[in-house]
Protein backbone atom coordinates (compact mmCIF):
# COMPACT_ATOMS: atom_id res chain seq x y z
CA UNK A 1 0.00 0.00 0.00
CA UNK A 2 0.84 3.25 -0.92
CA UNK A 3 3.24 4.87 2.05
CA UNK A 4 2.90 8.98 1.39
CA UNK A 5 -0.12 10.41 2.66
CA UNK A 6 -3.34 9.12 1.71
CA UNK A 7 -5.28 11.72 0.44
CA UNK A 8 -8.90 9.51 0.41
CA UNK A 9 -8.48 8.19 3.62
CA UNK A 10 -12.20 7.21 5.20
CA UNK A 11 -13.71 7.89 1.42
CA UNK A 12 -16.22 5.82 -0.30
CA UNK A 13 -15.66 6.18 -4.08
CA UNK A 14 -18.12 4.67 -6.75
CA UNK A 15 -16.30 3.86 -9.58
CA UNK A 16 -18.56 2.53 -13.01
CA UNK A 17 -16.83 0.50 -15.64
CA UNK A 18 -14.06 -0.56 -13.29
CA UNK A 19 -13.18 -3.85 -14.28
CA UNK A 20 -10.75 -3.21 -16.85
CA UNK A 21 -8.82 0.09 -18.36
CA UNK A 22 -9.35 3.07 -17.04
CA UNK A 23 -11.64 2.38 -14.62
CA UNK A 24 -9.90 -0.30 -13.11
CA UNK A 25 -7.06 1.67 -13.19
CA UNK A 26 -8.60 4.95 -11.47
CA UNK A 27 -10.27 1.95 -8.82
CA UNK A 28 -6.51 0.96 -7.73
CA UNK A 29 -5.22 4.33 -7.75
CA UNK A 30 -8.10 5.62 -4.90
CA UNK A 31 -7.84 2.53 -2.94
CA UNK A 32 -4.25 3.18 -2.61
CA UNK A 33 -4.46 6.26 -1.18
CA UNK A 34 -7.13 5.25 1.47
CA UNK A 35 -10.91 4.95 -0.22
CA UNK A 36 -13.34 1.88 -0.45
CA UNK A 37 -13.87 1.35 -3.61
CA UNK A 38 -16.80 0.11 -5.27
CA UNK A 39 -15.86 -1.84 -8.70
CA UNK A 40 -18.63 -1.58 -10.90
CA UNK A 41 -19.53 -3.66 -14.12
CA UNK A 42 -21.56 -4.53 -16.21
CA UNK A 43 -21.05 -8.21 -17.75
CA UNK A 44 -17.27 -8.95 -16.51
CA UNK A 45 -17.34 -10.70 -13.02
CA UNK A 46 -14.47 -12.16 -13.04
CA UNK A 47 -12.49 -9.30 -13.97
CA UNK A 48 -14.08 -7.47 -11.59
CA UNK A 49 -12.89 -9.56 -9.21
CA UNK A 50 -9.41 -9.64 -10.32
CA UNK A 51 -9.35 -5.83 -9.91
CA UNK A 52 -10.73 -6.20 -6.06
CA UNK A 53 -8.58 -9.03 -5.19
CA UNK A 54 -5.77 -6.79 -6.34
CA UNK A 55 -6.58 -3.66 -4.68
CA UNK A 56 -7.31 -6.06 -1.08
CA UNK A 57 -3.87 -7.67 -1.67
CA UNK A 58 -2.29 -3.78 -1.62
CA UNK A 59 -4.14 -3.16 1.50
CA UNK A 60 -7.74 -1.45 0.41
CA UNK A 61 -11.00 -2.23 0.88
CA UNK A 62 -14.39 -2.49 -1.41
CA UNK A 63 -17.02 -4.25 -2.89
CA UNK A 64 -17.67 -5.32 -6.76
CA UNK A 65 -21.37 -4.53 -8.13
CA UNK A 66 -22.83 -5.13 -11.17
CA UNK A 67 -25.06 -2.44 -13.03
CA UNK A 68 -25.43 -1.59 -16.43
CA UNK A 69 -25.49 2.70 -16.23
CA UNK A 70 -28.07 3.23 -18.32
CA UNK A 71 -30.79 1.21 -16.11
CA UNK A 72 -32.24 3.86 -13.77
CA UNK A 73 -33.38 0.91 -11.24
CA UNK A 74 -29.84 -0.65 -11.25
CA UNK A 75 -27.79 2.29 -10.70
CA UNK A 76 -30.38 3.62 -8.03
CA UNK A 77 -29.87 -0.53 -6.52
CA UNK A 78 -26.14 0.45 -6.47
CA UNK A 79 -25.92 3.75 -4.43
CA UNK A 80 -28.61 2.24 -2.10
CA UNK A 81 -26.49 -0.85 -1.78
CA UNK A 82 -22.70 1.20 -1.02
CA UNK A 83 -24.97 3.59 1.56
CA UNK A 84 -25.98 0.85 3.50
CA UNK A 85 -22.58 -0.77 3.48
CA UNK A 86 -20.44 1.95 3.69
CA UNK A 87 -23.03 4.36 5.27
CA UNK A 88 -22.42 7.48 2.05
CA UNK A 89 -20.45 8.04 -1.07
CA UNK A 90 -18.48 10.55 -1.27
CA UNK A 91 -16.18 10.37 -4.58
CA UNK A 92 -18.36 9.00 -7.89
CA UNK A 93 -16.10 8.51 -11.11
CA UNK A 94 -18.91 7.94 -14.24
CA UNK A 95 -16.20 6.20 -16.56
CA UNK A 96 -18.07 3.63 -18.24
CA UNK A 97 -18.37 4.08 -21.55
CA UNK A 98 -18.03 2.20 -25.33
CA UNK A 99 -17.68 2.15 -29.02
CA UNK A 100 -20.43 1.37 -31.86
CA UNK A 101 -18.27 3.48 -34.47
CA UNK A 102 -19.66 3.21 -38.22
CA UNK A 103 -19.80 5.62 -41.21
CA UNK A 104 -22.50 8.28 -40.48
CA UNK A 105 -24.74 7.29 -43.29
CA UNK A 106 -24.38 3.72 -42.25
CA UNK A 107 -24.89 3.80 -38.40
CA UNK A 108 -28.22 2.48 -37.08
CA UNK A 109 -30.37 3.92 -34.28
CA UNK A 110 -29.53 0.83 -32.12
CA UNK A 111 -25.29 2.05 -32.70
CA UNK A 112 -26.53 5.59 -31.89
CA UNK A 113 -28.88 5.22 -28.82
CA UNK A 114 -26.12 2.22 -27.39
CA UNK A 115 -23.40 4.70 -27.15
CA UNK A 116 -25.49 8.24 -25.42
CA UNK A 117 -27.22 5.63 -23.29
CA UNK A 118 -24.34 4.12 -21.58
CA UNK A 119 -21.94 7.24 -21.96
CA UNK A 120 -24.22 9.91 -21.43
CA UNK A 121 -27.37 8.27 -20.12
CA UNK A 122 -25.23 6.18 -17.76
CA UNK A 123 -23.40 9.36 -16.39
CA UNK A 124 -26.68 11.65 -15.82
CA UNK A 125 -28.52 8.93 -14.29
CA UNK A 126 -24.85 8.30 -11.52
CA UNK A 127 -24.55 11.83 -11.01
CA UNK A 128 -28.19 12.94 -10.35
CA UNK A 129 -27.98 9.93 -7.35
CA UNK A 130 -24.34 10.68 -6.09
CA UNK A 131 -25.91 14.53 -5.82
CA UNK A 132 -28.57 12.96 -3.63
CA UNK A 133 -26.82 11.33 -1.28
CA UNK A 134 -24.20 14.49 -0.82
CA UNK A 135 -27.06 16.92 -0.53
CA UNK A 136 -28.95 14.96 2.27
CA UNK A 137 -25.26 14.40 3.84
CA UNK A 138 -23.49 17.80 3.73
CA UNK A 139 -20.23 17.88 4.63
CA UNK A 140 -17.97 16.13 6.58
CA UNK A 141 -14.59 18.10 7.76
CA UNK A 142 -12.62 15.43 8.63
CA UNK A 143 -13.19 13.33 5.56
CA UNK A 144 -13.07 16.38 2.83
CA UNK A 145 -13.69 20.04 2.53
CA UNK A 146 -16.27 19.51 0.12
CA UNK A 147 -19.52 17.52 0.05
CA UNK A 148 -18.85 15.12 -2.35
CA UNK A 149 -17.10 14.72 -5.20
CA UNK A 150 -18.24 13.77 -9.23
CA UNK A 151 -15.67 13.17 -12.41
CA UNK A 152 -17.03 12.68 -15.41
CA UNK A 153 -14.99 10.57 -17.65
CA UNK A 154 -15.08 12.52 -20.98
CA UNK A 155 -12.18 12.55 -23.80
CA UNK A 156 -10.55 14.52 -26.34
CA UNK A 157 -13.00 13.71 -28.39
CA UNK A 158 -15.38 16.31 -26.27
CA UNK A 159 -12.92 18.76 -29.06
CA UNK A 160 -11.68 16.94 -31.61
CA UNK A 161 -14.35 15.77 -34.40
CA UNK A 162 -13.82 12.23 -34.88
CA UNK A 163 -15.00 10.91 -38.57
CA UNK A 164 -16.69 7.57 -38.43
CA UNK A 165 -17.55 7.89 -34.55
CA UNK A 166 -20.23 10.35 -34.66
CA UNK A 167 -21.85 8.53 -31.74
CA UNK A 168 -19.09 8.74 -29.23
CA UNK A 169 -18.12 11.77 -30.22
CA UNK A 170 -21.37 13.48 -29.15
CA UNK A 171 -22.02 11.78 -26.45
CA UNK A 172 -18.40 13.11 -24.84
CA UNK A 173 -19.36 16.46 -26.33
CA UNK A 174 -22.65 16.23 -24.13
CA UNK A 175 -21.09 15.07 -21.24
CA UNK A 176 -18.91 18.10 -21.21
CA UNK A 177 -21.74 19.82 -20.78
CA UNK A 178 -23.26 17.95 -18.53
CA UNK A 179 -20.55 18.41 -16.46
CA UNK A 180 -20.36 22.29 -16.60
CA UNK A 181 -24.03 22.71 -16.36
CA UNK A 182 -24.48 20.57 -12.62
CA UNK A 183 -21.18 22.14 -11.85
CA UNK A 184 -22.42 25.36 -12.17
CA UNK A 185 -25.51 24.41 -9.89
CA UNK A 186 -23.90 22.65 -7.41
CA UNK A 187 -20.83 24.58 -6.28
CA UNK A 188 -22.73 26.82 -3.95
CA UNK A 189 -22.96 23.84 -2.14
CA UNK A 190 -19.68 22.78 -1.99
CA UNK A 191 -20.67 19.79 -4.31
CA UNK A 192 -17.29 19.60 -7.02
CA UNK A 193 -17.47 18.42 -10.66
CA UNK A 194 -14.93 18.30 -13.16
CA UNK A 195 -14.33 15.98 -15.78
CA UNK A 196 -11.23 14.07 -16.94
CA UNK A 197 -10.12 13.76 -21.08
CA UNK A 198 -8.41 11.19 -21.68
CA UNK A 199 -6.07 11.12 -25.37
CA UNK A 200 -5.06 7.71 -26.22
CA UNK A 201 -4.46 5.29 -23.03
CA UNK A 202 -3.69 1.61 -23.86
CA UNK A 203 -6.74 -0.30 -22.85
CA UNK A 204 -8.89 -2.84 -24.52
CA UNK A 205 -11.26 -0.24 -25.97
CA UNK A 206 -8.22 0.96 -28.43
CA UNK A 207 -6.42 -2.32 -28.91
CA UNK A 208 -6.20 -1.91 -32.44
CA UNK A 209 -4.63 1.64 -32.23
CA UNK A 210 -1.26 0.31 -30.42
CA UNK A 211 -1.37 -3.29 -30.84
CA UNK A 212 1.36 -3.79 -33.78
CA UNK A 213 4.58 -1.58 -33.68
CA UNK A 214 3.36 0.08 -37.28
CA UNK A 215 -0.35 0.81 -35.85
CA UNK A 216 1.62 2.42 -32.20
CA UNK A 217 4.06 4.51 -34.48
CA UNK A 218 1.28 5.80 -36.78
CA UNK A 219 -0.56 6.50 -33.24
CA UNK A 220 2.69 8.50 -31.95
CA UNK A 221 2.39 11.10 -34.53
CA UNK A 222 -0.79 12.26 -32.91
CA UNK A 223 0.73 12.42 -29.49
CA UNK A 224 3.52 15.38 -29.36
CA UNK A 225 5.12 13.60 -25.78
CA UNK A 226 5.49 10.58 -28.49
CA UNK A 227 4.38 7.50 -25.81
CA UNK A 228 0.35 6.41 -25.62
CA UNK A 229 -0.86 6.90 -21.94
CA UNK A 230 -1.25 4.31 -19.17
CA UNK A 231 -4.47 3.93 -17.03
CA UNK A 232 -2.19 4.81 -14.55
CA UNK A 233 -2.44 8.42 -16.14
CA UNK A 234 -5.66 8.95 -15.18
CA UNK A 235 -5.66 7.15 -12.02
CA UNK A 236 -3.21 10.17 -10.67
CA UNK A 237 -5.38 12.98 -12.36
CA UNK A 238 -8.45 11.17 -10.91
CA UNK A 239 -6.84 11.41 -7.36
CA UNK A 240 -5.81 14.51 -7.46
CA UNK A 241 -9.31 15.77 -8.19
CA UNK A 242 -11.20 13.65 -5.76
CA UNK A 243 -8.98 15.00 -3.58
CA UNK A 244 -8.60 18.53 -1.58
CA UNK A 245 -5.62 19.66 -3.32
CA UNK A 246 -7.78 21.03 -5.59
CA UNK A 247 -10.95 21.87 -3.52
CA UNK A 248 -11.29 24.81 -5.57
CA UNK A 249 -11.09 23.67 -9.10
CA UNK A 250 -14.80 22.78 -10.44
CA UNK A 251 -16.05 22.81 -13.86
CA UNK A 252 -12.99 21.89 -15.96
CA UNK A 253 -12.03 18.85 -18.24
CA UNK A 254 -8.24 18.29 -17.50
CA UNK A 255 -7.21 16.79 -20.51
CA UNK A 256 -4.44 14.17 -19.50
CA UNK A 257 -3.40 13.43 -23.29
CA UNK A 258 0.02 13.87 -24.00
CA UNK A 259 -0.47 17.13 -25.71
CA UNK A 260 -3.16 15.89 -28.07
CA UNK A 261 -4.56 18.49 -28.01
CA UNK A 262 -1.68 20.88 -29.18
CA UNK A 263 -2.66 20.51 -32.99
CA UNK A 264 0.58 17.65 -33.48
CA UNK A 265 0.32 18.24 -37.24
CA UNK A 266 1.69 21.81 -37.27
CA UNK A 267 5.04 20.24 -35.29
CA UNK A 268 6.75 20.96 -38.72
CA UNK A 269 5.25 23.79 -40.12
CA UNK A 270 5.76 26.29 -37.56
Amino acid sequence: MNTKSRRLTGQVAIVTGASSGIGAGVAKAMAAEGAVVVVNYSSSAGKAEKILNEIKQAGGEGIIFKADVSKEKEVIDMFQTTIKEYGTVDIVVNNAGLQKDAKFHEMTLEEWNHVIDINLTGQFLCSREAIKEFLKRGIVPERSKSAGKIICMSSVHEVIPWAGHANYSASKGGVMMLMKSIAQEYAPLKIRINSIGPGAIRTPINYAAWQTPEAYNQLLKLIPAKRIGEPEDIGGAAVWLASDESEYVNGITLFVDGGMLLYPGFEDNG
